[in-house]
């Protein structure tokens, strides 16, 4: 196991629901837990969004395999911890970039989750 490359400090959001006080709920993304993570660039490519060209950059992400990182699915995202917004976005003031994760693969090694994200693309 070479934990050596594993350069990059990540978090994982997932959204939750708090009571908004009239019977409704406000849902905003809650930070899980963080960890270390390899970045490797997988490729880059433009997709037409509301007739607007869009470049969205897709890397693959290794993680070591725990309780926590297993637990990963397509409806978490992952943010940098070190690079990127430092106050967030709007309502969302979770620092660092954001990664919408769009495959996660936690069987195929053992040691290891892997997954796929993107950048720059909606959720």
């Amino acid at each position: 196991m070479d934990a050596g490359r594993l350069l990059e400090r990540v978090s994982f959001d997932l959204v939750v629901g708090t009571p908004d006080g009239s019977g409704g709920e406000v849902r905003a993304w809650s930070q899980q837990f963080t960890c270390w993570a390899e970045f490797i660039y997988s490729r880059g490519s433009e997709a037409v969004d509301a007739a607007r060209l869009q470049g969205r950059a897709i890397y693959k992400v290794k993680v070591l395999a725990s309780t926590e990182t297993k637990a990963i699915t397509t409806d978490w995202r992952l943010r940098t911890v070190r690079r990127g917004l430092p106050s967030g976005v709007g309502a969302d003031t979770l620092p660092g970039n954001r990664f919408n994760i769009r495959e996660a693969d936690a069987i195929t090694d053992p040691a290891w989750v892997y997954l796929v994200v993107e950048l720059g693309a909606a959720v």
